[in-house]
């Protein structure tokens, strides 16, 4: 059955007197079927070629702010009894995590439509509105953020988004920033790679970086755990590269290899170990 949706568009304003924009996110929001949530670009890399002066790294932490924000929304919606009410349009959630002002960062006046699912109506829509028109590398046919997408719709409906925070993992000459990990005794970091690439080297070369990567930090003072989300290579021809990619990884310290046909099983696992920790804390 199809429910009704409206959904909005963030876009940035280098000069917002200048006008010249570019759309960096989309939020979403069904309100029978208890559903809100986000996707924001988490690269500027096009941004920059078009703003030189923008500040990346600030652009990117506001982009996770804005998503982590409508994925808590969104949680609250789907458990809680709406006593209040529920909002009738997606600008009065968008309105909460930024309001509207002068700033860089503006909402777009809400479209609406209805669908089967809202959740891949609102990756259809970032893909449209957002993705289309970047230039993807020649060695790259899937691109981390897309299979974080992929295992992102299995851990939201474990509900398990709103526990992520990000977290930086930090040696004294290295350091590797997670978007996603969740704490207990250890801190658990969720880390997308694809190796959905064109060819033999490119994943070889993908692995010896991620391996290099988290050896490097094997002597951080805070213990953590890392999930490898992996995405593996669409092309039959390039299955035993990844495999070799694997063998590679699994050399790794303190690193979980998670495939795509394991998402589910990983997410309720994972989503196990959230509620029973908060349990035992009388959360």
């Amino acid at each position: 059955m199809k429910t009704a949706y409206s959904y909005t568009v963030l876009r940035y304003f280098h000069d917002v007197a200048a006008g010249e924009c570019v759309n960096v996110g989309v939020a979403l929001y069904a309100p029978k079927a208890r559903y809100a949530s986000a996707l924001c670009r988490t690269t500027y890399g096009r941004l920059t070629k078009v703003f030189p002066g923008m500040d990346g790294e600030a652009f990117k932490n506001v982009m996770r702010f804005v998503q982590s924000r409508f994925e808590e929304m969104g949680a609250r919606l789907e458990k809680e009894l709406p006593f209040d009410g529920v909002p009738d349009s997606v600008l009065q959630l968008a309105h909460q995590i930024l309001q509207p002002d002068d700033s860089s960062l503006q909402w777009s006046a809400p479209g609406s439509g209805l669908t089967e699912n809202p959740s891949e109506m609102l990756e259809s829509l970032f893909e449209r509105l957002v993705m289309q028109n970047d230039e993807r590398p020649q060695h790259e046919r899937r691109s981390d953020d897309e299979v974080w997408r992929k295992y992102k719709r299995s851990l939201e409906s474990y509900h398990v988004l709103q526990h992520l925070v990000p977290k930086k993992i930090a040696v004294q000459d290295d350091e590797v920033e997670f978007a996603h990990a969740w704490k207990n005794d250890v801190w658990h970091c969720l880390e997308p790679i694809s190796f959905d690439l064109s060819s033999p080297d490119s994943i070889r070369e993908k692995a010896h970086k991620w391996l290099g990567q988290i050896t490097s930090l094997a002597s951080a003072r805070e213990q953590f755990k890392v999930y490898a989300l992996l995405g593996e290579p669409q092309s039959a021809n390039l299955r035993n590269d990844f495999e070799k990619a694997l063998s590679i990884l699994r050399k790794a310290p303190g690193t979980e290899l998670v495939r795509e046909d394991d998402a589910a099983r990983f997410s309720d696992a994972f989503a196990r170990e959230i509620a029973a920790h908060e349990k035992a804390d009388g959360v």
